[in-house]
Order: C-alpha cells, then structure tokens, then sequence
C-alpha cells in the first residue's frame, strides 16, 4: 500500500483492544503480466528486470539498457510468447497459485481455532506483495508467515520477495511478528511429489534414454559471490533421481533462460538438448523442479523451443513433465510446512474449543466470587 505521506504510518485508527488477533499466511509467486500484450508487458518487465538483485549491474547502466534498449523491444516478443499459453483464465501461474492457495486457505481455516488468513500475492505484477500483506492487516493478523514459491534459494527469487515485505512493513506502524520459508528444496514431500509426478509417466508410457531436470539459471557471478541456488538445485537433482533408484548416466541437471551476454551456471539446456540429440539419445522426458507452477518458461521455452531443439538434432520422443502445480500431494507438503512453521501461533480447533470453555468457566468463577465479597 503506497503511502503518501512520509510522516504517516499505516494502522488502524478503529483498532478494538483485546480482540482475538489472526495469523496471516502469504503464499508468494514470481508473477506474471495482466495480459498476453506489449502494453501489459512493459511495466511487468520494467519491474521485474529493474529489481537490483536479479539484474546485479550499476543502475545508472543498467537503466540505460533497460529503458532505451530492453523495453523497447522485449515486450512485443514476450507478449507473442506469452500468448501462446495464456488459457481461458488467464496466466496459468496465476491460475494455480489461485488454486493452491484456494485449497491451503480452506484446511488452514477448518483445521484451526486461531482465526487463520490465506492471500496470495506476486513479486512482479499484480496483485502485489504489499497488496497481499494489507489485507492480511486488514484481516487483524498480528502474525504473517511468508511461503515465497520457490523451492531452492536465490537472492534473485526468495531474496526479492523479503525485499518486497520489509519495503512494506516499513511503513506500517504496527510491525507483526514475521517468520518465512526460504527454501523447500529438499522437503522429503516435495522430492516425493516431483518423484510421483514423473513415475506416472513412465508407469502408463515407459521410461526415457534420459532424463533431463531443467532448473531457471542465474549468472555465474552470482554463484561465485556465495548465492546457494546452484547447490540446492544440484541437492534436489540428487535426491529426485534417488527417488526414482535413477544411476548418473540416466540424468542430467540444466539451467534455462538465459538473459544477457556473460556466463551463466551451466550446463545449458538448450545446449545440452542439442547435444543428446546429436549424440544418438533418442528419448528425453523434461521435468521442471525449480518451477512449482506452469508458466512462460516452461510451457513455451521447454515445451516448445527445446522440444524442436532436440527433435531437429535427432532425438526421436521428447516428453515434457508438467509442474507439480496443484497436485494434491504438492499441497499436502505446503500444508505441513506451514504447519509446521506455525507452530505456537495457532491452536487446533479442539484446543481451542477447550481454551474458550475454560476462559468461560474461569470467568464464571471469577463473576461468582465477586458477588459473594
């Protein structure tokens, strides 16, 4: 929420003293433009590639490039990508992280007594983090916690959205109690729901040559500089193809969308899915683990651009894996982490019931007494 004033912190001017305070949960995804266009994409991008953390340039530079190269040419390609797997409802990262949290909000609210508030919110576009976090303010939550979608850690993802929340709360004048979830990238549930997902495949059409697990680059400078990203794409790498009993020469980990000239951490996977085809690999099934929903990046670049990559350079199947998306034993993992994370901010219903009737009798008691002096 944009504050006109510097001097004025947001509150609440109607505030009832001892109310019972909520605990709010905000469930965070990258984003995406309103519309497939060139004018929705302008200021989604604008603010996407003029964050500091995921371009790591000097900004009077990097606003040049952005604002006279960038953004004149960028959105009109986007936008005819973008429209190529916009659906019916809309952006489909939208759409599922609708869904998500539709689902994780209705067994939060049924499960317990504290007064428990679900909203979703997008890094770039709309509706925003700071949009997010004023309803859950205006919802009474005095306790937030922070789900950033993305299961392994970067300053270029996870980083940015705890940016976003501290550049609100700065301007709150009530500041709740914060907790967050950086990283889920070797969550047993999590490896088990990308494990499920793609041994259901391979139980109804067979097993590929090769299995290729293609996570969302950065630049290798970034990794020099001490960001973990890499290595918690390597460890969930490990760990899914142990699930799937998978030996070294049955997988490979890539990095995708590549922005820019300098080196990114490789191996590449365009590269690589012209290398396996040119090598005689005949069959590649592609799965996506850095990605909880569907989105540009995986329904058009995987699915589309590096499907003919492969195809053209010899491979005979290419199979795309989709995201785990709203896969229920994907939100069954969400929910424990939360959970789990929430722990002493809330109370089961049952123990909540038995508070309430306790604080009654209590309070009978105490009225019983005071009648009697």
């Amino acid at each position: 929420m944009k504050n006109d004033n510097p001097y004025q912190f947001v509150g609440e001017r109607d505030y009832v003293h001892g109310s019972v305070p909520a605990v709010g949960v905000l469930v965070v995804n990258l984003g995406t433009p309103e519309a497939p266009t060139a004018k929705a994409l302008r200021p989604y991008l604008r603010e996407f590639l003029g964050d500091r953390r995921v371009i790591e340039l000097p900004r009077a530079m990097w606003w040049l490039i952005l604002n006279g190269i960038v953004l004149v040419r960028r959105p009109k390609q986007s936008a005819e990508l973008y429209a190529q797997v916009w659906t019916k409802e809309g952006s489909p990262l939208r759409v599922y992280t609708e869904k998500v949290t539709d689902v994780i909000r209705q067994a939060l609210q049924s499960r317990y007594g504290t007064p428990v508030v679900v909203e979703y919110a997008m890094r770039y576009g709309q509706p925003s983090v700071a949009h997010g976090l004023n309803k859950l303010r205006q919802a009474g939550a005095r306790r937030i916690l922070i789900l950033p979608m993305y299961p392994q850690y970067s300053a270029t993802c996870g980083g940015t959205v705890f940016d976003a929340v501290a550049a609100e709360l700065t301007q709150w004048r009530w500041v709740p109690e914060l907790r967050t979830i950086m990283q889920f990238h070797d969550e047993p549930g999590y490896i088990r729901a990308l494990a499920n997902s793609v041994r259901e495949l391979w139980d109804k059409d067979g097993k590929p040559d090769k299995l290729v697990m293609s996570f969302h680059g950065i630049p290798k400078r970034y990794f020099q500089n001490g960001d973990p990203y890499h290595c918690h794409c390597q460890k969930t790498g490990r760990l899914l193809a142990t699930a799937l009993g998978l030996t070294k020469d049955e997988y490979i980990v890539s990095f995708q969308s590549l922005f820019g000239k300098e080196e990114w951490i490789r191996p590449y996977t365009d590269e690589t899915m012209k290398a396996l085809g040119a090598a005689g690999v005949e069959k590649v099934d592609a799965i996506c683990p850095g990605f909880t929903a569907d989105c540009l990046e995986t329904l058009e670049e995987i699915d589309e651009q590096n499907r003919e990559l492969f195809l053209h350079a010899g491979g005979k199947q290419f199979r795309y894996i989709p995201a785990l998306n709203d896969r229920p034993d994907f939100v069954a993992t969400l929910l424990d982490l939360i959970e789990r994370n929430l722990a002493g901010w809330v109370e089961t219903n049952e123990s909540y019931q038995a508070a309430v009737v306790a604080e009654a009798a209590r309070d009978s008691e105490r009225a019983y007494r005071a009648m009697n002096e």
